[in-house]
């Protein structure tokens, strides 16, 4: 959960979520950047039917939803009276990382339109190194930092 917390400036680990974050979005963008190199090298198409624009434009606009609508809900997050409900609000009460979901599908909408299968494959790829490495590290930290409440959201809102 990328959540901004004013009231937790004082701990020593305040920046490692976001620090988590960073590396995360950086592997996406260098897995990116791969997959572009290599299609514009190997040229080849893996889809033949016009549906795949339409597809590839619907992912864009939700994913672009997605990352504005998780942006907003997680600002100001207040920690005096912490609950499961505090963690779950707006996108979050679906998933944890609605962020993540949003840069993946904007990424997978654009390596769609642009027939790269290179982009897609690294996008799927980015996606699991991202959910099984950094977001591992994040909800640790999380968990840590918030305890029961942040634990109680973990079990009821799934990844």
């Amino acid at each position: 959960m990328e959540i901004e917390d004013k009231t937790l400036d004082s701990r020593p680990h305040k920046n490692r979520v976001h620090r988590i974050l960073a590396h995360s979005y950086t592997m996406y963008f260098i897995l990116f950047l791969i997959g572009v190199c290599l299609d514009i090298t190997f040229r080849f198409k893996i889809f033949t039917g016009t549906f795949a624009i339409p597809v590839g434009i619907i992912f864009l606009v939700f994913a672009s939803l997605l990352i504005i609508w998780a942006q907003k809900t997680s600002r100001n997050l207040k920690t005096e009276n912490l609950s499961k409900e505090t963690f779950c609000r707006g996108p979050y009460c679906f998933t944890r990382t609605p962020t993540h979901w949003g840069l993946f599908f904007l990424i997978l909408g654009f390596g769609i339109i642009a027939d790269a299968p290179f982009v897609v494959s690294f996008t799927i790829i980015s996606f699991l190194i991202s959910k099984f490495i950094f977001l591992e590290k994040q909800e640790r930290i999380l968990e840590e930092r918030y305890g029961v409440p942040y634990t109680e959201y973990k079990k009821a809102v799934k990844f």
